[in-house]
């Protein structure tokens, strides 16, 4: 299970503040974050009061994390696609007037069930737009090498808020009211806003025109599939958010049944879980050089199913509390490792779609999990549930042996700054299907080598929109290779070629070494045309340089 930890190297947790952008709207988000808590707080509880059902109690975690299931791919695409900043104003615009129209639905007295959870849904999906746009922008505002150092940060900062925000919560709505917790949250939930409104920061654009987000959508979901570490970190986020969430979930029942408290005992089971959670983000740096990444994950989760346990059996708020900043370490620990292994195995050109799927399926597994956990403690008991979900954490941590994440260095998350190929045809957008055609002359002591190469190069063209690639041997002249692949359209094979990175370049280069000419390779740009199409003059084949 061990594997090079490349995040554990680099520069300090502090860092990425030395950037004005980011340490601005860092700030505001944990003002923010502190605002959402108290209101989290402050909603969870009145739903256990105002509600007899465990599942509408649970369903209040489920409300906010659904809509990032729906709505996380198409917002990635955006992401990716238009103005990062555009995006996370109109999520953080959604999170606002969610949050007012519950402080002037208090104000009035129509707070219901049913209006807690419509309005959760609506700052969902507030948040399934700003969160994938703001996580993909880390890497506009900052360099490549503090990414871990703000992933880690971030986490950091909304579990310090975490340590603080429940037991402000508690106290807010135990002496003043819902009401004032209400106020509190609509009023901090403008300040990440104001912040992204004031400022600006560089992103480099892609000298193509913005594509559909339907082909956006198909390209990111082709490259995620495509991407085994990527692969392997979604599938094991969805099963710890779906077995992990059921601390949160239920987390006010154990207040109110387990340990017959009220609003300031869940504040401070809260504020435990966060303190945990700070502690463990503060030392996440040093815990990544002293255990390998993968088994760090793996105690991580065992720390989660160690604090579900314990919330089952004990009826002591200090034990309880000592649980819970347990589990909120392995929360934290967790969460900041599988965010870091997605944003460094992506590439600039899909990061947004990358992090918002990622967030989908984790989403998705929260919001399955929180329902799930809810049915199981309405049917049978709340210490049956939290033990289930214990056995659930424990194979979470053992899914490292079956899907590793083999993290590796990438030479660069950018993509080509190579010169698209030029043609002597005056092709449109969408002229095609484009075949290109390279052919080699490989010796056979160096086939094996050759083959690897080609492996390497099929899979990278591939997660960049190359279809069809085939690897052909002449049978008259076995030395002689012929690579081949398509694209729908001449647009579609610039963006291949634009998406490209320089260690993909690198492997073109390797196999023009291996190649038995003083030449390098050429390739045959072709634009496939089908006998019934009616053409006033024959199509050249235009000879280019490789891609």
């Amino acid at each position: 299970m061990q594997i090079e930890d490349v995040t554990a190297r680099g520069p300090t947790t502090l860092d990425p503040l030395r950037s004005i952008a980011f340490r601005s709207i860092w700030s505001s988000t944990q003002v923010a974050n502190l605002g959402w808590l108290v209101q989290t707080v402050t909603i969870s509880w009145l739903m256990a009061t105002i509600s007899a059902s465990d599942l509408m109690v649970a369903l209040v975690q489920a409300s906010t994390t659904l809509p990032a299931f729906i709505l996380s791919i198409p917002a990635g695409a955006i992401a990716d696609t238009y103005s990062r900043r555009s995006v996370m104003i109109t999520g953080l615009s959604l999170i606002a007037l969610a949050s007012i129209v519950l402080a002037i639905a208090a104000a009035f007295g129509f707070v219901s069930p049913w209006l807690i959870l419509g309005l959760g849904f609506v700052a969902g999906c507030g948040f399934a737009l700003n969160d994938p746009a703001w996580h993909a922008s880390v890497g506009d505002i900052l360099d490549k090498r503090d990414i871990p150092a703000a992933v880690t940060l971030m986490s950091v900062g909304y579990n310090m808020t975490r340590s603080v925000g429940p037991a402000l919560g508690g106290a807010i709505l135990a002496f003043l009211g819902p009401l004032a917790a209400f106020l509190f949250a609509a009023c901090s939930n403008l300040a990440p806003l104001g912040a992204v409104l004031r400022n600006k920061w560089h992103v480099r654009k892609s000298p193509l025109p913005a594509e559909r987000i339907s082909t956006a959508i198909h390209d990111g979901m082709r490259f995620t599939a495509l991407s085994s570490d990527i692969r392997a970190a979604i599938i094991r986020a969805t099963l710890f958010g779906l077995a992990a969430i059921a601390i949160l979930a239920l987390l006010p029942l154990v207040a109110l049944d387990r340990l017959a408290g009220g609003p300031i005992i869940y504040g401070i089971l809260f504020a435990g879980f966060g303190t945990g959670a700070c502690i463990a983000g503060l030392n996440n740096r040093l815990l990544r050089r002293l255990i390998p990444q993968e088994w760090l994950m793996a105690i991580a989760s065992i720390a989660c199913a160690f604090c579900c346990i314990s919330l089952a059996l004990t009826s002591s708020v200090p034990l309880a509390t000592l649980a819970l900043v347990i589990g909120g370490a392995g929360w934290v620990i967790t969460w900041t490792g599988f965010d870091v292994w997605v944003q460094l195995a992506s590439p600039r050109w899909v990061v947004g779609r990358t992090l918002s799927i990622y967030y989908a399926f984790l989403s998705g597994g929260m919001a399955a999990g929180s329902w799930i956990w809810g049915t199981v403690a309405q049917t049978y008991s709340l210490a049956s549930s939290l033990e289930l979900a214990a056995a659930a954490l424990l194979l979470v941590a053992a899914s490292g042996f079956v899907l590793p994440v083999h993290l590796a260095a990438e030479a660069d998350q950018q993509g080509s700054v190579y010169p698209a190929p030029t043609v002597a045809l005056d092709l449109k957008p969408r002229s095609g299907p484009i075949a290109a055609r390279t052919e080699y002359a490989i010796d056979d002591s160096d086939l094996d080598i050759f083959l690897d190469h080609m492996r390497t190069r099929r899979y990278a063209l591939a997660r960049a929109g190359a279809r069809d690639w085939t690897l052909q041997r002449n049978l008259r002249k076995p030395s002689r290779w012929t690579e081949t692949f398509r694209t729908p359209t001449w647009m579609d094979f610039l963006r291949l070629h634009h998406r490209l990175s320089p260690w993909d370049q690198e492997v073109v280069q390797l196999l023009a070494a291996l190649h038995m000419s003083d030449k390098p390779p050429e390739t045959d740009l072709v634009i496939e045309r089908t006998t019934d199409t009616r053409r006033t003059r024959s199509q050249p084949v235009a000879r280019v340089s490789r891609p």
